[in-house]
């Protein structure tokens, strides 16, 4: 009997130190800053089991049929030579290489030369000059080898019952060595730059984010909607695969008007040109296409070409606005005394503009929202786009947040309450497991707080006193599970306006930077009040910003 006791003993013990060991295992990977390693381990402590890929391969023509269709933009008529122009002076030094193969991330899949990230990057002091080379080679003869512009596409469902062969999007491997090409010459194009260039993109720029688009937004309708006898309409436009539609050469003679190296231009032109590409479903693989139209997906240099391609796309009337975001772009129109000749206007010139730069335009995705506030509202004539009316809806998800057409915030708040109670789940999980204080913590700012202050300084400024306390709430209820104190959304939302308001004063490009206008020298650091008829504008973030500030000076 006291042998057994002893083996019981023995064997509890084992098991204790072995949970320990394994809670300690898991644990550690949400003390830093890997979040692939935090969702990793949440997956293992729920158990959570991946579903599977209704993607198979037992249709062997289905890889060719995808094919065509991610490549139906192909504009055949595109001329497939440009006048041959001097050496490029643009050369890149072995350390610039060497710096950029150090940051490849190692976990990214090879592209279809069969190159690992990982030999890259561990055999970077090795490559480097041999790179280098081909490099400074391929930018002096304009000629970007066809190995490094294969790409294999490999389809993902977007929904979970596929009808068509619409219901795919893709992921495209292209060569590692590329990737790192295309950055180093992404980052030279973007030094070339005027600062000024299309102030209202606020994708791909320094200091810009889906905050300042929404902000820009909001304050643009609001500052027009202090008037008298005035409403606004929202257009958002919906491109069919927008990247997929550039056209090589004519990028190439805006990129000229932009003052790049004409030859710089030609590697461009090669880069879009002649690229092999096929699908890859299962075992089974497509025939190459060759493509001459579009800007590959998944590239570095794809979301730069893009913003360039359409930087001429702005508004020719005074009383609109075209606001982007990479490819999300929106009308406003501002409109006084019921006049919409403007507007109606700067729609049509939208779409020829997209005639003439081959995108097309999703008339049945595009929205239009009318924000009036007029007690004697009149009947809205509808939008027409190529013959189609354009539907009109009272809310719209821009940019990750809903909007509404009374410029409130409850299908906002409501949304992402719901989102952040789910994770709560996780976090009671964690705890139940055992995690000390300071992990639930950080599991807490990175997957709940991020979804709670998404966008925050755009829209809490006008939220209800209900939408606050139920935000609240959530914190409330996080911060009885993790047992340490949370910080309170209103003190992140003061934070985040002053830090943001601090940025556009620092950044003389910014388009809200004349927004800020400080006073004569007396009162060093204070900024001018906007005048404010409503409460809405009144909470907005820019005139709640310029409060922040002249308190704190």
């Amino acid at each position: 009997m006291t042998e057994y006791k002893q083996c019981n003993y023995s064997l509890r013990k084992a098991i204790k130190q072995a949970k320990r060991q394994y809670r300690d295992k898991v644990e550690s990977q949400f003390n830093g800053s890997d979040t692939r390693g935090m969702w990793q381990g949440l997956q293992s402590i729920t158990d959570y089991k991946k579903k599977t890929s209704p993607v198979t391969d037992q249709d062997v023509l289905l890889p060719g049929r995808l094919n065509n269709v991610f490549a139906r933009f192909e504009d055949n008529t595109v001329p497939l030579t440009w006048p041959a122009t001097e050496t490029c002076r643009l050369s890149f030094t072995a350390a610039d290489v060497r710096k950029t193969f150090k940051r490849v991330n190692p976990r990214k899949a090879a592209g279809p030369d069969g190159i690992p990230s990982r030999a890259l990057r561990a055999c970077a002091d090795q490559q480097a000059g041999v790179f280098t080379d081909i490099f400074n080679q391929s930018l002096s003869q304009s000629v970007v080898p066809t190995c490094f512009k294969r790409a294999t596409i490999v389809p993902v469902p977007k929904k979970a019952k596929v009808t068509e062969l619409n219901d795919y999007y893709y992921v495209a491997l292209t060569s590692v060595i590329m990737t790192c090409f295309e950055r180093l010459v992404k980052d030279h194009i973007t030094s070339t730059l005027p600062d000024t260039l299309d102030p209202l993109q606020f994708a791909y720029r320094p200091n810009r984010s889906t905050d300042d688009a929404i902000s820009t937004t909001l304050h643009t309708a609001l500052t027009h909607l202090d008037k008298r006898n005035t409403y606004v309409r929202m257009l958002f436009i919906d491109y069919s695969s927008a990247f997929n539609t550039i056209v090589p050469s004519k990028l190439v003679i805006k990129l000229e008007t932009l003052g790049l190296d004409p030859a710089l231009c030609n590697w461009v032109l090669d880069f879009l040109m002649g690229r092999p590409q096929v699908v890859r479903v299962g075992n089974n693989i497509s025939t190459p296409l060759i493509l001459n139209t579009g800007a590959p997906q998944w590239c570095v240099l794809s979301p730069l070409l893009y913003s360039l391609f359409n930087h001429d796309c702005v508004a020719t009337h005074a009383s609109n606005s075209i606001i982007k975001f990479a490819d999300n772009t929106t009308v406003v129109g501002l409109i006084t005394n019921n006049d919409e000749t403007a507007y109606r206007e700067e729609v049509r010139a939208l779409g020829v503009w997209c005639q003439e730069n081959n995108l097309t335009l999703n008339v049945n995705k595009t929205k239009e929202m009318i924000v009036d506030f007029r007690k004697q509202q009149r009947e809205h004539p509808p939008i027409h786009i190529d013959g189609t009316v354009v539907e009109r809806v009272l809310s719209f998800k821009f940019l990750g947040v809903h909007i509404t057409d009374k410029l409130n915030w409850s299908t906002h708040t409501d949304s992402i309450v719901k989102k952040a109670q789910q994770r709560l789940f996780n976090l009671r999980r964690l705890k139940k497991f055992g995690w000390s204080p300071k992990a639930l913590t950080n599991f807490y700012r990175c997957t709940i707080e991020s979804i709670l202050s998404g966008c925050i300084t755009a829209w809490y400024g006008n939220c209800s006193a209900h939408n606050r306390k139920a935000l609240q709430r959530v914190v409330r209820s996080a911060q009885r599970i993790t047992g340490g104190k949370l910080p309170a959304l209103q003190d992140t939302y003061t934070t985040r306006c002053h830090r943001k308001a601090i940025k556009i004063i620092k950044d003389n490009n910014h388009p809200s930077h004349c927004l800020f206008t400080p006073l004569s020298s007396r009162r060093r650091g204070q900024y001018r009040c906007i005048k404010a008829g409503t409460e809405r504008l009144k909470n907005s973030f820019y005139l709640k910003a310029i409060r922040l500030l002249n308190s704190h000076h």
